[in-house]
């Protein structure tokens, strides 16, 4: 039989929020502010990124999806140079805490939902833990979330297995009980790297041949979650799930 779920660990960006539906408004914000106004040159910034400043979209192998902060930023550095490293991350770091998020379905009700089944919950982010607090508690749904790290939280970035190992060993689960949900490879893999089942979404820019060799199943959003839970057999599920 198979080992039950006792936590639910989440990407957030392409996850619990719709990724291009949040972060396209964000890049074009901020590399137009960054060029002072210089739409060519932030069409300029924009490519280095792999976004589109014209169509305002992301190509699926940017390295926003899945980048650190630090990461994104390298690759603008060396073309804003009347910019210090420091003040260019820390510009970065202060207009994405104030990016608004676009849910990707009602999250309070579904973590309520869960919370109710007995789950721990936990979020792992690429972003920095400041932001990532800032944007959950502007959803109203910080307080729902046992633990949440950011690539800063001292646990590593994904893909490596930090943040998933931090949040077992926190709730005192075994990781064959966590599944981890995401919208990239760097999730998964992290997921599958310390042992968790991983469940991939259609929220980021990920396909889902893309997902699917790496996941155990890939969903539309995580508002499918509890139905696949219940079908699967993993966990008791509550009347108001069902």
């Amino acid at each position: 039989m198979s080992a039950p779920v006792k936590g639910i660990l989440f990407d957030k960006d392409g996850t619990l929020f719709d990724f291009n539906a949040t972060w396209a408004a964000w890049a074009y914000d901020f590399l137009t502010d960054l060029a002072g106004g210089d739409a060519s040159k932030a069409a300029f910034l924009a490519g280095t990124l792999g976004f589109d400043y014209a169509h305002r979209s992301f190509h699926p192998e940017s390295p926003v999806i899945a980048g650190t902060p630090e990461e994104i930023a390298q690759y603008i550095m060396p073309f804003v140079q009347d910019v210090p490293d420091a003040e260019l991350l820390d510009r970065m770091n202060q207009s994405a805490a104030n990016a608004p998020q676009i849910e990707a379905v009602p999250l309070a009700p579904l973590l309520d939902q869960m919370r109710a089944a007995g789950l721990r919950l936990g979020v792992a982010t690429n972003d920095a833990e400041l932001p990532a607090r800032s944007h959950l508690g502007r959803a109203g749904v910080l307080d729902k979330f046992d633990f949440i790290a950011g690539f800063d939280s001292g646990f590593g970035g994904k893909p490596a297995p930090g943040q998933m190992l931090a949040f077992a060993d926190q709730g005192e689960l075994d990781p064959a009980h966590v599944v981890m949900v995401g919208d990239s490879l760097h999730d998964l893999h992290a997921g599958r790297a310390a042992g968790m089942r991983c469940v991939g979404v259609l929220t980021g820019l990920a396909t889902g041949p893309d997902l699917s060799e790496h996941a155990d199943v890939v969903l539309p959003d995580i508002g499918f979650l509890p139905d696949w839970l219940k079908q699967q057999g993993l966990w008791p599920v509550p009347e108001t799930l069902r």
